[in-house]
């Protein structure tokens, strides 16, 4: 009988966010955005670049941060695949820095 080697758990960093109850993600999101996607199939970034890929996931163009109004606001909802979901979160949550002034830009 072959032994199996045991595996360790990354620990998961702390998220200083509330629960995803209190950011409203609840039953009636659920369901919402299911009906969302229903209506709005396809990855709306990839259809702006011309690509038809299947939305895994209802994403809020504006970040709501907890605001209920326009967590629920409609106009504000698009439907993404999850790789341009996971692009558009890491440019929120990680903007570029911005540009070294000019004296101290690198010289070629």
């Amino acid at each position: 009988m072959p032994h199996r080697i045991p595996t360790r758990r990354r620990p998961r960093p702390h998220d200083p966010r509330p629960s995803t109850h209190h950011r409203c993600y609840t039953r009636a999101w659920e369901k919402a955005s299911r009906a969302y996607r229903r209506a709005h199939p396809l990855c709306a970034e990839c259809a702006r670049q011309g690509i038809s890929t299947a939305a895994a996931l209802v994403d809020h163009i504006i970040p709501h941060k907890g605001d209920p109004v326009l967590f629920w606001d409609q106009d504000n909802w698009q439907s993404l695949c999850i790789n341009c979901h996971n692009a558009k979160t890491a440019r929120e949550n990680h903007p570029p820095p911005p540009p070294a002034p000019p004296d101290q830009a690198p010289t070629p």
